[in-house]
């Protein structure tokens, strides 16, 4: 008996803090900044591969299609520090499951087309207030970065791709004013034997491209 009516005063004594902890704040941070970045793609942005015929398509293994260059430049109203990264619009099409790899939209039964990838030569990108850029890359959101360096980097949805004007690196984007360069768009098509290919189906890729400022 006695245990329990200790046990009562503690809980009584504990009840005002608990009734006093019953709220709880909201705050709302960000930081609006004046510089401003424009990315274009040449052509518009599109990859068309016209009319592929089935007999054309691997019937037990992935075709790849010949790969595509477009030009990309960003033009920022003065030197920023930035990141780019990807989102695909037609996410759970990817029939590969990785970050750098986007889907290709559905056959009529459902199946997953394909996945294409966009990849980054920092010997092909010029920058406007450096003679040789170096690309980077975070998978922490900006915390923590890649060693730069001049190898391709495939552009991902869950990661930064950065360019800096110094080797070896490990500080992340340089401000950059102006970028220009070509990418590389590798498509791949599913297998025909796990295609539904009875009526004309078309390719349907579709990603965009963002600027994260840093």
């Amino acid at each position: 008996m006695k245990t329990r009516i200790l046990s009562s005063l503690v809980l009584l004594a504990c009840a005002p803090s608990v009734l006093a902890a019953s709220t709880v704040d909201l705050s709302v941070h960000g930081l609006i900044v004046p510089a401003a970045c424009l990315p274009q793609l040449s052509s518009g942005g599109l990859i068309d591969y016209g009319k592929i015929a089935q007999q054309d398509l691997n019937l037990e293994t992935a075709t790849r299609l010949p790969l595509k260059t477009l030009h990309i430049g960003i033009a920022c109203n003065g030197p920023v520090r930035y990141a780019l990264r990807m989102r695909d619009n037609r996410d759970g099409s990817a029939m590969v499951n990785s970050e750098i790899y986007y889907g290709l939209g559905f056959d009529s039964s459902g199946n997953r087309l394909g996945v294409y990838s966009m990849t980054f030569d920092p010997r092909q990108t010029q920058a406007s207030n450096t003679a040789q850029v170096y690309g980077t890359e975070s998978t922490t959101g900006g915390l923590a970065w890649r060693t730069s360096n001049l190898n391709p980097i495939d552009i991902g949805s869950r990661s930064y791709l950065g360019f800096t004007d110094v080797e070896g690196s490990v500080s992340g984007p340089t401000a950059i004013g102006t970028l220009g360069g070509n990418v590389t768009v590798q498509t791949v098509i599913n297998a025909r034997q796990n295609l539904d290919l009875s009526v004309e189906t078309p390719l349907d890729g579709s990603a965009t491209l963002e600027v994260v400022y840093l």
